[in-house]
């Protein structure tokens, strides 16, 4: 077992930073939750990996690409810690049986990103490269837990139920990249290409408003994306989690190709950055005139 020593700085960010507009005009709520770059001095020193290698598992630049969205009165909220360190968008018992010591009590799930070394405290970054040279003790998870999954979740909860109380709707966009490629499990051809640009996830239909999503499909074609839907991003716990349509509560996940804006090898913003980023304030401009989901009658809600 590895063992993490507590960290002795008592300076430590929140957890999540929430940049908010001036007024609030937008039923949105924009979540960054796989962008967060603070890597604990502790964390660094126990992995096995370069911080390089680290942060190839980051949502690199994605809380700068949509960044205008408090300036169409809608609330930006980004995790500080990484995904390497904690992923936000899992649920808090998805704990790995490979991972910790003393295992994780029966009452975890073991779901297929578990077993594949991606629950809510990874084993692997991308490509799966080991994070750790062993097991790290279960008391460590259970703490970053506590300290960072649990206040991110309570910042998303706030955001959406204030959402939901002034506008009588919520509306979550989960902002993600994918890498280019993804594993396929055949050995001769381990990788494929995505042939998207950008995969919207609405849970195959039960997460957001169907002609929500399908005006945010339909403006990001009509700005010469490749755009794709649930495959092969359907969306996360969070899409899932907030997603609550009975109380008109809608999540729509966005899956933005890396390979459109940053090399991935040397994690170096190209140009075509600056096209993506004000390609979303579009984006966001629109969502936010768009006409909201409608309630649904009381008896339905019900």
């Amino acid at each position: 077992m590895q063992a993490i020593p507590p960290s002795k700085d008592q300076t430590r960010p929140l957890p999540w930073e929430t940049a908010e507009p001036d007024a609030l005009t937008s039923p949105l709520v924009f979540s960054s939750p796989h962008s967060g770059s603070f890597y604990p001095p502790e964390f660094l020193a126990a992995s096995r990996l370069s911080p390089q290698a680290l942060r190839s598992s980051e949502d690199l630049g994605v809380d700068t690409l949509f960044a205008a969205a408090p300036a169409h009165g809608a609330p930006l909220l980004k995790a500080v810690y990484p995904r390497a360190y904690l992923d936000v968008n899992r649920e808090a018992d998805e704990l790995d049986p490979k991972l910790f010591d003393p295992p994780p009590p029966l009452t975890a799930k073991c779901s297929l990103r578990v077993a594949a070394g991606l629950g809510v405290a990874p084993r692997v970054v991308s490509e799966g490269q080991a994070i750790y040279a062993g097991k790290i003790p279960l008391s460590e998870g259970l703490a970053r837990i506590d300290s960072v999954y649990r206040p991110y979740h309570a910042e998303l909860e706030r955001l959406a139920a204030r959402a939901a109380q002034k506008f009588g709707v919520a509306i979550v966009i989960d902002c993600h990249s994918m890498p280019s490629r993804m594993p396929t499990g055949d050995a001769r051809r381990p990788y494929e290409p995505i042939a998207a640009d950008i995969v919207l996830g609405d849970r195959h239909g039960a997460s957001c408003d169907a002609g929500f999503a399908h005006r945010v499909h339909a403006f990001l074609t009509g700005l010469g994306y490749r755009v794709a839907r649930n495959k092969p991003y359907a969306g996360g716990f969070i899409t899932e989690h907030y997603a609550a349509r009975a109380r008109n509560r809608h999540a729509l996940q966005i899956e933005i190709n890396r390979a459109l804006y940053m090399n991935e090898k040397t994690l170096e913003m190209l140009p075509g950055f600056a096209r993506v980023r004000d390609d979303m304030t579009r984006l966001i401009a629109a969502m936010a005139a768009a006409p909201v989901p409608r309630a649904l009658p009381r008896q339905a809600a019900e």
